[in-house]
């Protein structure tokens, strides 16, 4: 009897975040509150974040809500920034660094095995690494394990990836 799977992994989509940061950018240049202002947006290092400047705290979380409606547009989950730093101000200016969060931690892997053991008993969920192999003998078992995960409120981006 053949078996199949997919692979569960937390990562976001490059190219999108690609057009989510050029769309963010020419936002702030047309909008008047910003005209005038250090507001501003940079990518951090190899890309792995976004570097959010502004006049304050107000002008930061505006431009915040930007990126997310963005994200949100282009049916990325905002789950994907990592909004835990502190807003550094100095100069009269505000900056906030926002990582982009990618890879499952252990935890993160045993929350997902758990939902599928708990409501899923005929599939099975195998740690592998920084990815969650999951199995079955059946395709409708993997895609209500599918539909199980998505359904779940987890703090992080969730995708599938390699169907056998």
């Amino acid at each position: 009897m053949p078996t199949f799977s997919f692979d569960i992994v937390s990562t976001y989509d490059k190219a999108e975040m690609n057009n989510v940061f050029s769309q963010t950018e020419k936002e702030i240049d047309n909008r008047f509150d910003f005209k005038g202002t250090p507001a501003a947006i940079e990518w951090i290092g190899d890309k792995t974040g976004i570097k959010v400047t502004g006049a304050g705290d107000w002008q930061i979380e505006n431009i915040i809500d930007i990126l997310r409606k963005k994200l949100a547009a282009r049916n990325q989950s905002s789950k994907s920034l990592d909004l835990t730093k502190e807003v550094v101000t100095a100069n009269l200016k505000s900056t906030k660094e926002i990582l982009f969060i990618a890879g499952l931690t252990q935890d993160k892997a045993k929350q997902i095995t758990a939902v599928i053991r708990e409501h899923a008993p005929k599939a099975k969920g195998l740690i592998q690494g920084d990815v969650v192999r999951v199995t079955s003998a059946s395709k409708d078992e993997l895609q209500n394990v599918m539909h199980l995960v998505q359904s779940q409120d987890f703090d992080f981006p969730v995708n599938f990836e390699n169907y056998r």
